[in-house]
This record gives C-alpha cells, sequence and structure tokens, in this order.
C-alpha cells in the first residue's frame, strides 16, 4: 500500500513449496497469499503478481510452461473475482523461478504469461541479455488475445 501511494510498482512473488505442490495444494497457497498481499488494496493496474514457486528459486530446477501458465490463468480468474475482470486482463503476471535463456522461450511464448521475473541469471550479462532479446522477439511477434 505504501508503494502504491508513493507511486512504486510493487511486485508481489507468490508462489508454493515443494510439499505444496506435491500435494496438489498450489491453488490453495496461492489464494492465501493473494487474499493477504492484496488486502486493503484498491483495484489498480499499477502492481505486479509474479508466480515464482519457491521449489524453483536458485535451484534450476523450474517448473515447465504448462505448469506455470495454468497456474498464472488461475492467479488472473482469482484477481477477477476479487477486484474485476478488466484489472485482472491486463494486469502483468510473470513467471520467475529459475528463468534461463534455455528455457525463456517456453514461457513467454504462452499466452498467459506476460513475462518473467530473472533471478540469478541476471546476474551473467550475456546471459541476461539473451533472456531480454528472446523475450522482446516472442511478445513482438505475439498479439495478446486476452
Amino acid at each position: 500500500k505504501a508503494a502504491l501511494e508513493n507511486k512504486l510498482k510493487p511486485i508481489f512473488c507468490i508462489g508454493e513449496r515443494l510439499e505444496e505442490s506435491e500435494s496438489g495444494r498450489t491453488e490453495k497457497v496461492i489464494s492465501r497469499q493473494l487474499k493477504k498481499a492484496l488486502a486493503g488494496i484498491e483495484p489498480t493496474h499499477d502492481i505486479v503478481i509474479a508466480y515464482e514457486p519457491v521449489w524453483a528459486i536458485g535451484t534450476g530446477r523450474a517448473a515447465n510452461g504448462k505448469q506455470a501458465a495454468a497456474t498464472i490463468k488461475f492467479i488472473r480468474d482469482f484477481v477477477a473475482k476479487l477486484w474485476n475482470k478488466n484489472i485482472a486482463r491486463d494486469l502483468r503476471i510473470l513467471y520467475g523461478g529459475s528463468v534461463t535463456s534455455g528455457n525463456i522461450a517456453e514461457f513467454v511464448s504462452l499466452l498467459e504469461i506476460d513475462g518473467a521475473l530473472v533471478g540469478g541469471a541476471s546476474l551473467k550479462a550475456g546471459e541476461f541479455v539473451s533472456i531480454v532479446s528472446q523475450t522482446a522477439t516472442i511478445k513482438k511477434n505475439t498479439t495478446s488475445k486476452r
């Protein structure tokens, strides 16, 4: 709330632990996190949500594109119910979690995923440039149908 009041665009990172994922509780965990994160915030486009499964952070193990897209669709649908469909449609929702130049295309080529939150790979200039370049090319050549 304070970030928004000071004209900053916060990124809310949400995601489940491995045992939560494996026991089928991803949506329950994410619902709880979103309710808490968005409590008291008026509906706005001025936030970004990043789906970043805890089990993927810094492990070199990423979700696959299908998993990430399904979870991001769930997030968008949840925000639509919590706030409204127009905000949810236009909200930027990213995937984060062991994003590399080798897997970025799998994520950003999917309509549900607006971009990526890059962690450790951003520390290597060449790797980061490749991620940005691939993302720009793919997103330039795809049109949103949401």
